[in-house]
Parts: structure tokens; sequence; C-alpha cells
């Protein structure tokens, strides 16, 4: 096996059990939850096959799913994501640069970075809940659903760039 699949193995194995025991747990104020495993889609480099991007994406999106009692909406969402961000990340890196760079604060710079995260998580969020609620009958709590969600996991995975910059 190569170091590559197990490397992103270990990834797969942390954000779904950190999901599942401890951040699907947490809804602060009874809108926000942590959605710590879509930085596993944005970690993908540069040349990675679109197919296994879709195909890891798709397959934490089911065990979440499994576990989390939310049928489909995260194998759903994470899938959409993974056929966006490949395209989504040519946008921001440079033409020059080695074709297999990892998007991480270190090598994009906090701006860029910055531009390639927050719509991509934005995005996630918009999906799920539109998918969970399947309405838009109470939009105020759609809204702060969303709104709250996104922020929090934006926190979570600037803190986890920013310690493993270290």
């Amino acid at each position: 096996m190569s170091e590559d699949f197990l490397k992103r193995l270990g990834w797969f194995a942390l954000f779904f059990l950190a999901q599942v025991i401890v951040l699907g747990r947490i809804h602060l104020f009874h809108y926000a939850t942590p959605l710590l495993y879509v930085y596993f889609v944005t970690m993908f480099p540069r040349n990675h096959a679109k197919w296994a991007v879709l195909v890891w994406s798709f397959l934490l999106g089911l065990t979440i799913d499994i576990f989390s009692n939310t049928p489909g909406l995260a194998a759903a969402s994470l899938t959409v994501i993974a056929a966006i961000q490949p395209y989504y990340l040519e946008l921001y890196v440079p033409r020059d640069s080695a074709d297999n760079l990892q998007p991480a604060l270190k090598t994009l710079g906090p701006v860029k970075y910055s531009y390639y995260i927050i719509p991509l998580v934005l995005l996630y969020c918009l999906l799920f809940f539109s998918l969970e609620m399947f309405t838009f009958f109470n939009i105020l709590y759609w809204l702060l659903c969303v709104v709250g969600s996104t922020a929090l996991t934006l926190v979570l995975i600037f803190t986890v760039e920013i310690g493993k910059g270290r």
C-alpha cells in the first residue's frame, strides 16, 4: 500500500471518529454544529485523481451518515463539494506551482486559503441544512444553522491548520 493511501486512511478515521464521538454531539445554542469532516475534502492535493476524491468523500459521508442518523445528507453534500474542489482549487494555485501542492494555510497563504476554504464550507453547510430541513418554512432557523455551523467549522479548520503549521 502506498504511503499516501495510508495517510489518507488515517485522516479518514480521525475525522470520522472525531465527528461521531465528539463533534456530532455539540449543538451550540441548538444551531451551530461543528462539521470538521469537510476539511478532509479540502485537503486533497492538486494532482489527486478526481474520481478518487469523489470516492473518498462519498465513503466518509456515508460512514458519518450511518453513525449519525442523517440518511444520505453528509454523503450527498460531501460528494458535491468533492466534485467542485479540484476545479475550485485551480483558481487559487499559481500555474507554475508543484503538481502535488496540497492546499493549506502555509502553502497558499492566509488570504488565498481563506478565499478557498470559506466558500467550500459555506456551500457544504447550505447543502447539508437545506437537505436536512427540506423546507424553507422556518427560514430564520435554517439561516442560523448555516451561519453558526459554518463559523464553528471554520474556527476548527483554522485551528487545525495553525496547529499543523507548527
